[in-house]
């Protein structure tokens, strides 16, 4: 592909382009994320550039993650940021996308606190209620990063052998499940930009989005800390404003029912990924 700035000339038709701040590199050399101004307007361009000998799976994903944007994203009621155009040859790619740091978003943490969880459980419910029963297309058929599918080396390293003899059957009662929606597939706090007054919240990375029963996404949020207390309340939150979320056609009681039921199946299986991962 052409430089960076010749891309983003071509893709937009902008003539005065100007390169600002690298915020990060994408995993493992992958190509970075970057502040621009195109004619004055400030953007954020994700520039993934694998390597030759780049994982098929890792650069899928970046390829899931276009595809999203591209015909998924419009369709979301929770907050993420507005796709602007991209440009791919199949392996290197350009997402042109609105900088939420000058939309208000402006905040990050690590330490997340009891307003935190709550804004990003809503965050989930919004997202999850957009999507519930459509069928992944283009995405990952099984969202997240660690379903059993891909991830035959850590199941054969794990030390647990009861976790390791129950892997198929939290699999398939997860996959089984009759309300499904697309997951966000990696809901951590790192992925959460905040307002200032923490009055709302957005969310970025895309990578493993795909099908899935949403509480996947909220065992794997609520289970990475350990400090968390209050589980049911906290659950409570996010079936409450599912509830609000979702059409008045939906069985609204026996989705939450099945869910609230897969809560500890889901955070087994994402234990079974950590516990071979290690």
């Amino acid at each position: 592909m052409a430089d960076l700035d010749e891309q983003l000339s071509a893709l937009t038709g902008a003539t005065d382009v100007l390169l600002g701040a690298r915020i990060q590199s994408l995993w493992s050399g992958y190509g970075e994320v970057r502040r621009i101004r195109l004619d004055g307007v400030p953007y954020i361009v994700k520039h993934v550039a694998p390597p030759r000998d780049a994982h098929p799976r890792k650069l899928r994903s970046y390829q899931v993650e276009l595809a999203f944007y591209r015909s998924w994203s419009t369709g979301s009621t929770a907050r993420l940021p507005a796709f602007h155009g991209a440009t791919s040859d199949g392996f290197e790619s350009l997402f042109l996308l609105e900088d939420l740091d000058d939309a208000g978003f402006s905040d990050r943490t690590r330490l997340v606190g009891d307003v935190e969880i709550r804004l990003c459980l809503r965050w989930l419910a919004g997202f999850h209620a957009s999507f519930l029963g459509r069928t992944p297309e283009g995405l990952w058929p099984i969202g997240t990063y660690w379903h059993l599918a891909t991830r035959p080396d850590e199941l054969r390293r794990m030390g647990n052998a009861e976790l390791r003899r129950k892997a198929p059957e939290l699999d398939a009662r997860l996959n089984a499940a009759r309300f499904q929606t697309l997951v966000h597939g990696d809901a951590k706090p790192a992925n959460f930009c905040f307002r200032p007054d923490r009055l709302a919240v957005a969310a970025v990375d895309f990578q493993y989005v795909g099908g899935g029963c949403g509480i996947k996404d909220v065992a794997y949020f609520l289970g990475g800390w350990r400090t968390v207390r209050g589980l049911d309340g906290h659950l409570d939150v996010y079936f409450e404003a599912l509830g609000e979320a979702l059409p008045d056609h939906i069985e609204k009681d026996e989705l939450e029912a099945e869910w609230r039921e897969l809560y500890d199946v889901a955070r087994l299986d994402f234990e079974r990924f950590l516990d071979g991962w290690g």
